[in-house]
């Protein structure tokens, strides 16, 4: 992972095929699960049920979620290949697997 400054921000860029770190610490995300696309990661239960939310809908307005005249949404920023509809049910299985994780601990 790497940060970068430019524009006056801060731009996070990770290897979708590693896990998930936070950005500030280092530290490794707890709530993560990997899938054969890359790994599914959420920094808090709010924000995992919000994945599941978008994932699920079967009908994805694209505004305000594509536009990007405005400040893109959590959801616009997931990876490609978790807002596909033929990887639904595999992105569905991983945020069940991390729910049970919580279960087991």
């Amino acid at each position: 992972m790497a940060k970068d400054w430019s524009r006056g921000g801060v731009a996070l860029h990770r290897d979708r095929h590693a896990p998930a770190a936070d950005p500030y610490f280092g530290v490794r995300l707890w709530l993560q699960t990997e899938t054969r696309h890359g790994w599914v990661w959420a920094y808090n239960m709010e924000h995992l049920g919000l994945i599941r939310q978008f994932v699920q809908a079967s009908l994805r307005e694209k505004i305000p979620w594509h536009d990007h005249r405005r400040r893109m949404t959590v959801v616009a920023r997931l990876p490609a290949w978790m807002q596909q509809a033929k990887n639904r049910d595999e992105v569905l299985r991983a945020i069940a697997r991390i729910h049970a994780s919580l279960l087991r601990t």
